[in-house]
């Protein structure tokens, strides 16, 4: 009877343990928000990446490229090699979307605000005035609030060095990504991985 009780108070301190937030423990800080800006991918050219894309059990490669337009937009687009179309997106300086071409196959209303929030998440084009800081085991997180949940910009505590990047519920991250070793202002590398369905996105940069 002693051990059934033992097991039983063992299973529901696990099942606390599991429901607890990742986020309850942040401690609100201040400093400038602005200096997450310095990781913010400087695009000023078109830039290349071989991408490789895994949603649930298809695979898709090609080139995504990141286009600076004349309005100050952004363009994103994700196509074959040989030039056929997968996506084509535009981010506006003003924080507005438009989606310009979507493969008729992916065209889900599910998929659209997926691909937008995550390419949001790199992009990193968002007000730091609106921004909120706080501070967890000698980590800064540099917050944005979405309609739900928080995107946060995770650095070392004097923010010099970018270590992640979170699209967080009320609870836990449910996705991540990671932009590394930057070359003028560019990261060669991106990787965005969603933890509730298999939905990876690979990007390494294409030297011209």
């Amino acid at each position: 009877m002693r051990l059934l009780r033992l097991n039983s108070w063992l299973l529901l301190t696990c099942l606390l343990a599991s429901c607890g937030s990742a986020y309850r423990s942040l401690q609100r800080t201040g400093g400038d928000a602005a200096c997450i800006k310095r990781f913010q991918p400087q695009f000023t050219g078109s830039v290349l990446y071989n991408t490789q894309v895994e949603v649930l059990n298809h695979h898709f490669s090609g080139l995504l490229v990141f286009k600076p337009m004349p309005d100050s937009s952004m363009r994103v687009v994700f196509m074959t090699e040989t030039g056929v179309k997968f996506f084509d997106f535009a981010f506006g300086k003003d924080g507005s979307f438009t989606k310009h071409y979507m493969l008729p196959k992916m065209d889900r209303k599910a998929v659209v605000k997926t691909l937008k929030k995550d390419f949001e998440m790199v992009l990193m084009r968002q007000d730091p005035a609106t921004a909120e800081a706080f501070m967890k085991d000698d980590l800064r997180y540099t917050a944005f609030k979405l309609k739900k949940g928080k995107i946060y910009y995770i650095t070392d505590k004097d923010c010099r060095a970018l270590l992640r990047v979170e699209n967080g519920s009320g609870r836990k991250p449910v996705v991540e990504a990671w932009l590394t070793a930057y070359r003028n202002g560019v990261p060669d590398s991106i990787l965005i991985q969603h933890k509730v369905v298999k939905f990876n996105i690979s990007s390494q940069r294409v030297e011209k």
